[in-house]
């Protein structure tokens, strides 16, 4: 009776450590199974993926599945998800859907919140109608702005007694699905405030400008009128002499600007003595607004024009956006005239062509 026990206790052990060999067998091809398919390279048709808000795994699966993920099974991407610590720590937002992209690397993309990142790019010297173009035509920014005019843009912005021109700083903005062309321009907003902030207060002692608005108009202006950057601080010599001295600034970029959407390609004689608060051919000192985006250097530039005699400055007309910079009207005659020579050579060249 004692033996008939023993050999059943010892058959029972023998069952158990059999199934449990079995069981760890099986656990351990689980095990293998999915530590081979974590480092899979995934083919998607898509390219990016977006997790909602309360999404659970299973639904973040069924959308990678939407996105042309075919690979691995269900229960290898969840244990994959347990062993990586991100099943229910999958943040929201968009993600990329790289080609090449393993299971492995695409959970903790989403775990640690990697989100995709767009990026829209304001151009130096752009104005506000190609400034908030440029937002219309950025995907997938959420337009909230479209059909506002300019002053009721500045209101939503905060900024109810501003002009919107020059108010932006000109730069590359980074942004995520779900952000509004609003946010970007908050974000433009505040660091041209700070760039501003930071040239007026780094200006030269004798500037004739009585604020940091003025800094802000010339800087624009220079902007306009700068072909090689490193012409800014003579450019703006030259249109601070000329403040200095009570000169009429004479520079065709406020003439255009104030022809507006009128403006053909070319500035003639009418142009130039038809009155607006923009001639400065007609008018003395700075137009009442900037007349576009102004970068860094062309506001340091206005800060700290360089020293010199220049009042005048014409383009040389080789195509190298470089002036010819003169102290006496008589000089600048001089190098209009060789100005237009050289132009007439250019379409006499371009004709034989």
């Amino acid at each position: 009776m004692a033996l008939g026990k023993r050999g059943c206790l010892l058959a029972v052990l023998m069952l158990l450590m059999t199934l449990a060999g079995i069981v760890a067998g099986v656990g351990g091809w689980f095990y293998y199974r999915q530590v081979q398919f974590a480092d899979v390279r995934l083919t998607p048709s898509e390219q990016s993926v977006v997790v909602a808000s309360g999404d659970g795994f299973n639904a973040v699966l069924g959308k990678l599945r939407h996105a042309g993920i075919a690979e691995g099974r269900d229960y290898q991407w969840q244990l994959l998800a347990r062993q990586l610590d991100a099943a229910g720590k999958l943040k929201a937002g968009e993600y990329a859907l790289d080609a090449g992209l393993t299971p492995r690397e695409l959970l903790l993309r989403m775990r640690q919140g990697k989100v995709l990142q767009h990026r829209v790019t304001f151009v130096e010297g752009w104005n506000i109608r190609q400034l908030r173009a440029a937002l219309q035509r950025a995907e997938p920014l959420r337009h909230e702005t479209d059909g506002l005019d300019d002053a009721e843009l500045m209101r939503r912005l905060g900024f109810p007694d501003q002009h919107p021109e020059g108010r932006f700083l000109p730069e590359t903005y980074v942004y995520q699905r779900g952000d509004s062309d609003l946010d970007v321009l908050r974000r433009a907003h505040a660091a041209m405030e700070k760039e501003l902030a930071a040239a007026w207060a780094a200006r030269s002692d004798d500037l004739p400008l009585a604020s940091p608005y003025e800094l802000l108009v010339l800087a624009s202006i220079i902007e306009k009128e700068t072909g090689l950057a490193a012409e800014r601080p003579r450019i703006a010599g030259v249109f601070a002499r000329r403040l200095k001295l009570g000169m009429r600034l004479q520079t065709d970029p406020t003439v255009i600007y104030g022809i507006g959407s009128a403006y053909d390609g070319n500035i003639r004689k009418i142009h130039l003595t038809t009155d607006t608060p923009y001639n400065t051919y007609t008018r003395a000192g700075l137009p009442p607004t900037p007349i576009a985006m102004p970068g860094k250097e062309a506001l340091q530039a206005a800060a700290q024009p360089a020293p010199g005699d220049a009042l005048y400055f014409v383009a040389v007309g080789d195509g190298s956006g470089a002036h010819v910079f003169s102290a006496t009207y008589a000089e600048h005659n001089a190098a209009v005239a060789r100005y237009l020579r050289q132009l007439r050579e250019n379409r006499t060249a371009e004709e034989r062509q």
